[in-house]
């Protein structure tokens, strides 16, 4: 049966097939076929090289067509390698296998084939495999639309800077801030989280069945292995792990994964907020022509972006977190409860991308209600309640926050009665006089130059 989008049991696949197409590069069936290829092909290029192993070389033409299978890698190469597979039951020696028939028609190559897999166990491929997939996964497209939200959440953030904006604690009326601050406090959690996921090394190992190179001293004792293992892993873009048994014990996945998850987790939070604030109508939304908001309520634009992210990034946290949980453990010397984890680390990544990209979309069909704020704000002029009675501390004026609270509390609170109560009130004229300009638009503390005071995150992923 010829695969259909329609028939996909995954949404990743199947709905969300366009947001997720650029991660099967890295984490599909044939991304980690072309990785084991890549991987087998350079260590027999690096074999070749190394002056003390005389019994394979290659020259430059050798090299050369090596060079061409590994940028020719193709999904018939990828299928060949699984019509072996079925044979073998075994998915690296079919990758071996696949790679000694494609040297079979070159001389040179086909006395070489020896050397492939040479010393190697499965997993000594397979974890430089999967450092690389999610290397590239990570940075070339999910840090980078993550990244992309935390850069307008900034611009966001400077271009509502002065919009005053009533905050609600606990959900009642509290000390206003402004719209932009709160942009700029969510684009900073992000910056920082950013910052942490980009620091974070990919390790990978090159060691023998147990990592402690017991088949290589045993071939060529006089080969420094420690060393080659190290600049091998390296020549791949990755950090070498020296302490390791058959796997690389995959603790920098768990820092990658929760790493993620922390920034999906911001992005939960921000999604949720901005879907309350379009509740209440801080927000509208841009109406897209010919798009439905209900199907019986014709007046209604749902902000099902943000809620569409909420939901795909709490799958992707589940995921994260059981990846984190599971991977740095491992029976003895291996087990292999790993191997079907890994396979899956690309759905938690495919769920992120597609939070990732509703909450951009969200983003950009915003509008503010510049006028919905200032009268939220103009029927809350109860929150100068605590500047009142901080400036009548200042003064020493007996039970300040009692006598607040007393005229605040339950009460419906206008200007005027708050100008009867201030001007009741012993305390210098330069004080009453700040305390009578004061309204709840303009008691906003330093938040318009703290959001604009944001500094922009520059930093490139590539």
């Amino acid at each position: 049966m010829n695969f259909d989008a329609l028939m996909a049991i995954s949404p990743v696949d199947g709905r969300y097939a366009a947001k997720t197409e650029s991660l099967r590069e890295s984490f599909s069936e044939y991304g980690l076929i072309r990785y084991r290829s890549i991987v087998e092909l350079r260590w027999l290029q690096a074999l070749a090289r190394h002056p003390q192993i005389t019994e394979v070389t290659l020259s430059d033409s050798a090299h050369s067509i090596i060079d061409n299978m590994i940028s020719g890698f193709s999904l018939k190469d990828a299928q060949r390698v699984k019509d072996i597979e079925r044979q073998t039951n075994h998915d690296v020696k079919a990758v071996e296998y696949f790679l000694q028939e494609k040297f079979a028609d070159h001389d040179e190559l086909n006395n070489a084939s020896g050397f492939l897999h040479f010393a190697c166990t499965s997993e000594d491929i397979n974890n430089l495999c999967h450092a690389l997939a999610l290397r590239d996964g990570a940075r070339q497209f999910a840090l980078p639309l993550a990244e992309k939200i935390q850069q307008i959440l900034h611009a966001l953030a400077i271009e509502f800077a002065d919009v005053p904006m009533l905050s609600r604690t606990h959900g009642q009326t509290a000390s206003p801030t402004t719209m932009g601050k709160e942009f700029a406090n969510v684009a900073a959690r992000l910056q920082r989280q950013l910052e942490i996921a980009r620091g974070i090394s990919y390790l990978g190992k090159l060691n023998g069945a147990v990592g402690n190179f017991n088949a290589h001293y045993v071939a060529y004792p006089d080969v420094d292995w420690q060393t080659f293992g190290k600049d091998f892993v390296e020549s791949l873009g990755l950090t070498y792990n020296p302490y390791t048994t058959q796997i690389e014990p995959h603790d920098y996945m768990a820092e990658l994964f929760d790493s993620f998850a922390r920034i999906n987790t911001i992005c939960i939070d921000f999604a949720r907020d901005i879907w309350s604030y379009i509740s209440i109508g801080y927000f509208k939304q841009k109406v897209v022509a010919g798009e439905v908001g209900s199907s019986t309520m014709p007046h209604k634009v749902n902000p099902i972006d943000f809620e569409n992210a909420e939901g795909n990034f709490g799958i992707a946290n589940a995921m994260y977190g059981h990846f984190s949980a599971k991977l740095p453990v491992s029976r003895w010397q291996r087990d292999l409860t790993d191997s079907t984890v890994l396979r899956n680390t690309g759905v938690a990544f495919a769920h992120s991308v597609i939070g990732y990209e509703s909450l951009l979309k969200g983003i950009a069909k915003l509008q503010l209600d510049e006028q919905r704020l200032a009268a939220d704000l103009n029927q809350s002029w109860e929150v100068l309640a605590e500047p009142i009675q901080t400036v009548m501390r200042r003064y020493g004026i007996e039970n300040p926050y009692e006598k607040l609270k007393a005229l605040t509390r339950g009460s419906a609170i206008t200007p005027e009665n708050l100008q009867d109560f201030i001007n009741t009130l012993e305390l210098p004229e330069e004080a009453v006089a700040g305390l009578r300009t004061l309204t709840p638009a303009s008691y906003t503390g330093i938040a318009a130059e703290l959001a604009a005071a944001l500094p922009a995150d520059t930093a490139d992923t590539q």
